[in-house]
C-alpha cells in the first residue's frame, strides 16, 4: 500500500511521476472527471484549513468522486473516547482513501500502519508533502526545471514546510539554503538535515543553513518564506518572534541578491510587513496564487496514484 506521509519515503521518480501527472491534468482536466468515480475521500481535519480543504474537497469532486468532512475537534475521536486504532480500523472498510490533518506526527504514521486503504498526510507539525509537491510544480513551470535550480527559505525553519522542502527539493537535485535565527527552537530538525544532506550527495546538490539572510538568497533562482506565527505558536509570543525574525524578512533589498528572474513562493497564509513586505507578494516575482492553484492539481495526481497502488 502505497501513502504519501513523508517526501523522505518517495524517490525522486515517483514525485516525477505525480509532478507530471499533476501537469497532464491542469492541462486537460476534462480528461479526468471520472477518474475517481464511485470514490470516497475522508477529509479528517484537527487543524483549521482554507486551502488544504477546498483544494482537496474540490479536487475529489472534479475527478467524478466525492469528499467527507470529518471535524475531529467535535468527533468521539477528538473527545478521547474512541482511539486511532479504532477509528482508522473502521472508516478503511466504509472510504476508499483517508487524509487527515493533524498537531502530531506521529499519529499520521500510525494511521497508515492501521489502515487498509492509502492515507495521506495533508499536514502535519513535522511535515507538509503535498504543500512542497504543489511547490516543485510551480517551480518547473515558471523554470522548466528543477534540477540544479537553488531555492532559498528564509524564517522560522523548526517547521513542517522547512522540512518537506529539504526533503522534496535534495530528491529533486535542487541546492537548498536555508537562512533561520540561531538556535534549535527555530532551526530545521537535525534528523531531517542529515537525511537531507545525504540525498544531496547522492543528487550532486547542496544543502545550507547559514544565519546571514543576504548569504541565503544570493544567486538564488527561488525566495521562499512561511508564517513567523504558525498554529501552535501562541499569540502572547508576537513581539518576541517579530524581533527574533525580521532581520529574515524577505523585502525588495534581499530580493535584489536573488538571481535574475528569480521568483518568490509563500504557502499562504500571509502577513504582509511580517514574514514578507507588500511588494514582494503582490509584486511581478511572485507566485503564490499560482502556487495555491497548484495544490488542487497536485492533490488531484496523488489521490489518482495511490488509489491506482490500492486493492480495494
Amino acid at each position: 500500500m502505497l501513502h504519501l506521509i513523508s517526501l523522505n519515503d518517495w524517490k525522486a521518480e515517483l514525485i516525477a511521476e505525480v509532478l507530471d501527472m499533476a501537469g497532464q491534468i491542469k492541462g486537460s482536466p476534462e480528461n479526468y472527471r471520472n477518474a475517481l468515480v464511485h470514490k470516497t475521500l475522508l477529509m479528517m481535519f484537527e487543524k483549521p484549513s482554507l486551502r488544504t480543504r477546498v483544494s482537496f474537497e474540490t479536487g475529489m469532486s472534479q475527478l467524478g468522486g466525492h469528499a467527507i468532512f470529518y471535524d475531529m475537534t467535535t468527533s468521539p475521536l477528538g473527545a478521547g473516547k474512541e482511539t486511532i486504532h479504532d477509528t482508522v480500523k473502521t472508516v478503511s472498510r466504509y472510504v476508499d482513501i483517508i487524509m487527515a490533518r493533524l498537531f502530531d506526527h506521529a499519529k499520521i504514521v500510525e494511521m497508515a500502519q492501521l489502515a487498509t486503504v492509502p492515507v495521506i498526510n495533508a499536514l502535519t507539525d513535522f511535515e507538509h508533502p503535498c504543500q512542497i509537491l504543489a511547490d516543485l510544480m510551480t517551480v518547473r513551470e515558471k523554470k522548466h526545471r528543477l534540477k540544479g535550480l537553488t531555492l532559498a527559505y528564509l524564517g522560522d525553519s523548526n517547521n513542517n514546510v522547512t522540512h518537506s522542502l529539504l526533503y522534496g527539493c535534495t530528491k529533486m537535485g535542487m541546492n537548498i539554503r536555508v537562512g533561520c535565527p540561531p538556535g534549535e527552537e527555530f532551526s530545521p530538525s537535525a534528523k531531517v538535515l542529515r537525511e537531507a544532506t545525504a540525498t544531496a550527495a547522492e543528487k550532486g546538490c547542496t544543502v545550507q543553513v547559514t544565519r546571514d539572510a543576504v548569504e541565503a538568497v544570493k544567486g538564488a533562482d527561488v525566495v521562499y518564506t512561511d508564517s513567523w506565527m504558525s498554529y501552535h505558536i501562541p499569540p502572547h509570543k508576537l513581539n518576541e518572534r517579530v524581533r527574533v525574525f525580521t532581520p529574515y524578512q524577505v523585502n525588495a533589498e534581499l530580493m535584489k541578491h536573488a538571481a535574475k528572474g528569480a521568483i518568490f513562493l509563500n504557502c499562504l497564509p500571509a502577513l504582509r510587513g511580517y514574514e514578507q513586505t507588500a511588494e514582494v507578494i503582490d509584486g511581478p516575482q511572485s507566485v503564490v496564487f499560482d502556487e495555491a492553484e497548484n495544490r488542487l492539481h497536485v492533490q488531484k495526481a496523488v489521490m489518482l496514484k495511490l488509489l491506482s497502488t490500492s486493492k480495494k
